[in-house]
């Protein structure tokens, strides 16, 4: 049968279905019944001519009997369920999860045990501010890698073609690249802060420290509903899990695992999820461009995504093909993009943290080799899978055949899962599961530890309680932990319901947030922006984008509902005016209440929660005078090479950014090339390759680097003995009434 006979005899069936089961005048039910019926008996009579009766028509029998059947059959064919049964879904929340919990809570005993490691406050939500270059790249990489990073990759493959892995992948890398700048800012003007907030309130004050608790915290909550609905969406299409059980489920195994290791637990987990990530990404490729029985290379992809502009031509791209970078709508979405990761970057209280926990020497290198090894994740994910996606479904493979994918699937990032499955079936369903739910827990692990370590210094010990101590902050990590992921499983409840997806919440992010980007950013690097400009522009211009999105998607469609609001154009210009009027703001405020003269001299007078503890130790005068001493010159040759990293950074990553942006994909943009079949592999194998080289540095450089703790803590474990090395927490003898005090027991600068 082909094609078009089957989606004409689909019709039919739906249509004497409707008659039978519909509540209409029994005159009207009579004429839609008539109308179906005779459209089945000329298809049965065309397709079975041996069943009909005498006078070759098609009895009333056969053809009710058909009707029913063929009903059944394209029911299956339209809903076939879920690729894996939901034991697969629960075994992989639950068990893969909480084996991963107990993983975790025994290594953080390890850790302690044989390798002199306290988990005080100051640990909890640093990691003691040793972290090295890889397991920085390795944390940027996987904290960077959400749910929407391989679903909405994917979903923007699926509607642009080869554009969309590019647009996505290089408008989301700059973001971590220039960020590598301002890590080194942070390090250099206040190098005990906990959080970014603190450096905010140390500069200007309560009005900007809590507009910008307000952003920070809404930046959280923004990247928190996307994990968790991108997730549930794909649990419950993969393997029919109810969507709310996915939802409720998914955070236990974290927050637990969180709740015992802060910070430090979230750079392992990232570290271990961010390998295995990688390497089904490198799988799928392999598989889909040279093992598999259904494409199998990069020439047999190319001819089925010429047929499928031939099917289906994208409007907006350049002759309507699948094979240039020359696309309307993906350009729009690579301006969204960039804006939008402004802010979940910048505003994102997890990565300030994970540069306030790098080594000084190690948090430039750490960003930029993380946002370069990044950008094959996106990239060559969505030119795998999507592309794959765009190929098969015309095949009675694809999941949702003969139909193409709805809107509102591709909203939900469902390209993706359905590619795998079309592609490797269960294997590929299973894959994908284990990829999204490592995505999202680890993601998600970063995202507690920013918001705790929000809730725990820059609310509850700068305004509740500002004597607390070691015990009662890490209570107050705890308590922030569990009731943020309460908070976060009830609402994204109500998005499911509601019908609001990963999808529309990625491309509303920047209006939400994008206004705070700027004046964060000059609060480090520009001495003259003064604390009213800090408070308020973050406000009026989120105002302004919110006002330019609505009356744009009143313009543009003539209504107010998520399918007008989330289309391209109103999503842009809301983008666009959050992250842009700042530059109006800033100047305005800057003439109205005068410009500021900043000497960074309060940042720098932020004080780590253990700072009282070589005071209160119990050594003499003489022995503090050297420890200070000490920590004077080890201060300023920090400081120096903190300023010429500085240098290195703001070339480096300027040059980078060029690049991804400009150089690269701007040329075939303006030519409007249709990539031809040898272009077409070379691209292909310059992503694979890529993401080989992004497995060295965030796979295999980590565990390198910490080779010699690695085989001490092994050589440990296997004689049963601890460390003979004494720590800086060992020389002191009276540290626990300290800790008591000032909320710490590592003196972390300290050299033994």
């Amino acid at each position: 049968m082909t094609n078009e006979n089957a989606t004409s005899l689909k019709k039919a069936m739906m249509q004497t279905e409707e008659v039978i089961k519909t509540s209409a005048p029994r005159r009207e039910r009579r004429r839609r019944h008539r109308s179906g019926s005779a459209a089945v008996e000329m298809l049965c009579n065309a397709i079975f001519p041996d069943l009909g009766s005498p006078d070759g028509h098609c009895d009333k029998s056969i053809t009710y009997a058909l009707v029913q059947d063929w009903s059944r059959l394209f029911n299956t064919m339209a809903n076939p369920g879920p690729a894996l049964s939901q034991g697969y879904g629960y075994g992989i929340i639950l068990g893969v999860g909480f084996a991963f919990a107990v993983f975790m809570i025994s290594l953080t005993y390890i850790l302690k045990r044989f390798n002199n490691e306290v988990q005080t406050s100051e640990t909890f939500n640093t990691a003691g501010r040793t972290v090295k270059s890889g397991l920085v790249a390795s944390a940027v990489v996987s904290s960077w890698t959400w749910a929407a990073t391989l679903l909405q990759s994917t979903g923007v493959c699926y509607r642009y073609g080869v554009s969309g892995p590019f647009w996505y992948a290089s408008g989301a890398t700059v973001q971590i690249l220039l960020f590598a700048t301002l890590a080194i800012t942070l390090k250099k003007r206040a190098p005990n802060a906990h959080t970014f907030l603190e450096v905010i309130k140390a500069r200007y004050g309560a009005p900007a420290h809590f507009t910008f608790i307000a952003f920070g915290l809404f930046t959280n909550i923004l990247v928190s509903l996307m994990l968790i609905a991108g997730g549930a969406a794909t649990i419950n299409a993969l393997t029919g899990v109810h969507a709310v059980a996915a939802i409720f489920l998914m955070p236990i195994p974290v927050v637990a695992y969180t709740f015992i290791g802060g910070l430090k637990a979230t750079f392992i987990t990232d570290y271990i999820h961010g390998f295995a990530v990688l390497i089904i990404i490198m799988l799928f490729s392999l598989i889909a461009y040279a093992s598999s029985d259904v494409l199998g290379s990069p020439s047999a992809v190319y001819d089925l995504l010429v047929e499928a502009a031939r099917a289906h031509p994208v409007a907006g791209n350049q002759d309507g093909s699948y094979l240039t970078m020359r696309s309307r709508g993906g350009v729009i979405f690579f301006v969204i993009n960039i804006v939008g990761n402004f802010g979940t970057v910048f505003l994102d209280n997890g990565y300030y943290n994970k540069a306030i926990a790098a080594h000084p020497v190690h948090a430039l290198p750490g960003y930029i080799m993380g946002g370069v090894a990044w950008f094959a994740i996106p990239w060559l994910t969505a030119t795998t899978l999507g592309l794959s996606a765009l190929a098969l479904e015309s095949s009675p493979r694809f999941p949702t055949f003969p139909d193409r994918m709805t809107e509102a699937e591709v909203s939900a990032g469902l390209a993706l899962p359905y590619a795998a499955v079309a592609l490797l079936g269960k294997g590929g369903a299973v894959a994908t599961l284990i990829m999204i739910f490592l995505a999202v827990t680890s993601s998600f692990n970063s995202e507690l530890v920013a918001t705790s370590s929000i809730f725990t210094y820059d609310i509850y010990r700068t305004y509740l309680r500002p004597e607390a101590d070691g015990k009662r902050l890490i209570w107050m990590s705890h308590a922030c932990m569990v009731a943020y992921a309460t908070v976060i499983c009830c609402v994204s409840t109500g998005l499911w319901y509601n019908g609001i997806s990963m999808g529309y919440l990625y491309l509303l992010m920047g209006v939400l947030i994008d206004a705070a980007v700027i004046p964060a950013t000059l609060t480090l690097l520009w001495s003259r922006q003064n604390r009213w400009a800090a408070a308020l522009t973050p406000i009026f211009g989120t105002a302004c984008a919110v006002t330019a999105w609505l009356v744009t998607a009143k313009k543009t469609c003539g209504r107010l509902d998520i399918e007008c609001t989330g289309s391209n154009e109103p999503m842009l210009a809301g983008n666009v005016t959050a992250l842009l009027s700042p530059l109006v703001f800033v100047p305005i405020f800057g003439l109205v209440f005068g410009f500021d003269k900043y000497d960074w001299q309060s940042m720098m007078a932020i004080r780590k929660a253990d700072d009282d503890v070589v005071e209160d130790s119990g050594l003499d005068p003489g022995a503090r005078r050297e420890v200070e001493q000490a920590q004077a010159a080890d201060f300023i040759l920090e400081q120096r090479k903190l300023q010429r990293a500085f240098k290195i950074a703001c070339i480096t990553t300027v040059s980078l950014a060029v690049f991804f942006l400009i150089l690269w994909p701007m040329p075939l943009y303006g030519s409007g090339y249709i990539f031809s079949k040898k272009f077409f592999t070379g691209w292909v194998s310059v992503g694979i390759a890529w993401i080989f080289c992004s497995f060295v540095v965030v796979g295999l450089y980590p565990a390198w680097e910490s080779r010699a703790t690695l085989a001490r803590v092994v050589r440990h474990m296997v004689t049963g003995t601890a460390p003979t090395e004494k720590t800086p927490t060992e020389q002191l003898p009276q540290l626990s009434s300290a800790e008591d005090l000032s909320g710490t027991g590592t003196p972390v600068s300290w050299k033994a």
